[in-house]
């Protein structure tokens, strides 16, 4: 069992490197301590031996441990919309397993006047929820994420425009996740253009920095700084400057999906979330996989540690427009809505578990993923199988774990699949191991 010790190491040098304090910990049958360090990319790794005797003085010690992080994270987000389904898709906290995922990010707050706030009806409850959650497992990192879809890049507008607004919001930001015990922002502007990424690589600075001064400030530890990012070629090209933010944020969470949907045209079927190219795919639709996405953003920098693979709970559905029902079909127009999450195009796995009941289901051999057909409805969707198939892809490539979007679309009850709550959930979760 370790504990917590007060800090007694200080900065430590390794490998030519400087390595700052994360946090120390004890290992009373051995009489050893173990700290965490961190580098100024917020690498980490941990060093084994006995406190030093002058704190202060920068000492040497020798590697004993493996990097620090080593587990992979479980990163899940929730929606504060989905407390307004009907039954059985009303999603709220309560429903949440604390011992679910490793990081839990509440979606979404906005910015008015330069400030974060959450527009949430039932605002006291959250909060009350997330000590909840907490005290149930105190290793659990909850982070609060700004932007989203329907908030668009225009909302970032004009906080980012100076350093003074950005000052400001970074103030409010990090009083308000101080103030309602938080752990962290995560930053999901959907999405920069190009004459936006300077000022989005800017702002991610200033609130790397802003944190690590707050984090000795307070004596509190560091707050997380993560970004919601895109998987599409053209929009990585055009909305990141990727080595200054692989300097500044904990880990990205790829949104490795809405590879195809009903807004494409051509309007014709394809898979939501492919792990890999299909044997049809040319030109530039060879961008639109999950594999593709990972590797780009590694190759332009981003270190595969830092990477968090989105893994979505839905999928996106067409209405056909003739009698072929093979990927790459022609379709009229979207799929039918859902019953609870009444979005046409768009199916929670709890509602797929419903559609696939004398549907006809293909696996794709290519793309290793399934599609569902019935009468002229057509969904692609991630089940047990293709989620475990992406988890151990991650593993393999030393990835620093997943992402879900996300829980509130999964059957969290457990009453649409019979496969028990959190059916694709469970199986990341199962499949990365220790988290």
């Amino acid at each position: 069992m370790w504990a917590s010790l007060p800090g007694s190491f200080t900065r430590q040098i390794f490998q030519g490197k400087s390595w700052h304090h994360l946090d120390i910990f004890l290992l009373p049958s051995r009489n050893q301590a173990v700290e965490i360090l961190e580098d100024k990319r917020r690498r980490a790794c941990a060093f084994q031996g006995k406190p030093a005797k002058n704190p202060g003085a920068a000492t040497t010690m020798d590697q004993k441990s493996l990097w620090a992080g080593s587990a992979y994270k479980l990163v899940c987000y929730f929606t504060n919309w989905s407390q307004d389904r009907q039954e059985p898709g009303k999603f709220t906290p309560e429903n949440i397993d604390p011992f679910l995922c490793s990081h839990l990010i509440y979606s979404f707050a906005s910015i008015s006047n330069n400030k974060v706030i959450i527009n949430d009806k039932n605002e006291a409850m959250l909060y009350q929820t997330i000590n909840s959650l907490k005290t149930k497992n105190p290793k659990l990192k909850i982070l609060l994420s700004v932007g989203g879809y329907l908030f668009g890049s225009k909302g970032f507008h004009p906080m980012v425009d100076s350093s003074t607004t950005r000052l400001e919001f970074i103030n409010s930001v990090i009083l308000f996740l101080r103030s309602h015990n938080l752990d962290g922002l995560d930053v999901s502007w959907i999405y920069p253009d190009r004459k936006d990424n300077t000022q989005f690589a800017m702002l991610i600075h200033e609130l790397a920095e802003a944190f690590q001064k707050d984090s000795v400030k307070s004596t509190k530890e560091r707050l997380l700084l993560t970004s919601g990012v895109s998987a599409g070629r053209q929009m990585i090209d055009n909305s990141y400057q990727i080595k200054k933010l692989a300097d500044d944020l904990d880990f990205i969470n790829l949104l490795s999906f809405d590879f195809h949907g009903s807004w494409e045209k051509p309007l014709v079927t394809g898979h939501n979330s492919p792990l890999r190219k299909g044997q049809l795919d040319r030109g530039t639709s060879s961008y639109y996989n999950v594999e593709y996405a990972v590797g780009y953003w590694i190759h332009k920098g981003m270190p595969a540690e830092k990477v968090i693979m989105g893994i979505p709970t839905y999928g996106h559905s067409f209405t056909l427009a003739s009698a072929n029902t093979a990927i790459g079909a022609p379709a009229s127009s979207s799929g039918a809505a859902g019953p609870i999450t009444k979005s046409p195009g768009d199916l929670a796995y709890y509602e797929i578990c419903q559609f696939l009941q004398g549907a006809k289901i293909t696996r794709l051999q290519d793309q290793q993923v399934p599609y569902a057909v019935k009468g002229n409805q057509w969904v692609g969707y991630d089940d047990v199988e293709s989620v475990e198939t992406k988890v151990q892809f991650l593993k393999n490539l030393n990835l620093g774990g997943a992402m879900i979007w996300s829980i509130d679309q999964d059957d969290f009850t457990g009453k649409s699949c019979n496969k028990g709550p959190y059916p694709l959930v469970q199986a990341v979760k199962r499949n990365l191991g220790s988290l």
